[in-house]
């Protein structure tokens, strides 16, 4: 898959784009899917114990980490000048907000989202289900995003990806040797 640059467009309107690709994301991978797989786990006859904890554990988190998908999302869109989108690709490199301390905060934010509704439905199979996510990103998308972003940005992105992991978040802000952010 070849990414595309967004067309020059205000902040407004990428931000507007950003937004509009994440309702229907969370609804589908974060919302119908699991509950399509708690469905199936109630017809096997898998246990989902009433836990009232772990439900509020879960939309905790699901919040916090809505919001880091979320902020990320419109920092490419206000700093970047374009959208997470591969057919709307960023014009810039955004290593500003969470990007200076992980490289992909959007994956992470969706993966730990997609744990904390299996957390919530009490679903080993939804737990599963966003585990893998984590796999598919691994392995499907971040070598087609790490090569397109070394394309596009070269010697930056280089750099880099040298100094911020994809997963665990670095304790330390990623700042370039030039100083710019």
């Amino acid at each position: 898959m070849k990414s595309r640059i967004a067309k020059e467009a205000s902040a407004a309107f990428n931000s507007a784009k950003t937004l509009a690709f994440a309702v229907p994301f969370w609804a589908l991978l974060l919302f119908l899917i699991p509950a399509l797989i708690f469905q199936l786990e109630t017809r096997l006859g898998i246990l989902h114990p009433a836990n009232p904890t772990l439900k509020y554990i879960g939309v905790g988190v699901f919040c916090l980490f809505g919001t880091l998908g979320v902020s990320s999302g419109l920092m490419l869109a206000v700093h970047g000048g374009g959208t997470p989108l591969p057919l709307d690709c960023p014009r810039r490199m955004v290593i500003g907000g969470a990007f200076a301390y992980v490289r992909n905060p959007m994956a992470v934010a969706g993966i730990v989202q997609g744990v904390a509704v299996g957390i919530y439905l009490a679903s080993p199979l939804t737990l599963i289900y966003s585990l893998s996510g984590a796999v598919f990103w691994e392995m499907a998308m971040r070598p087609w995003e790490e090569q397109d972003m070394e394309e596009r940005f070269g010697e930056e992105f280089r750099q880099y990806r040298k100094a911020v992991r994809r997963w665990i978040p670095n304790l330390r802000r990623y700042s370039p040797a030039d100083g710019s952010e």
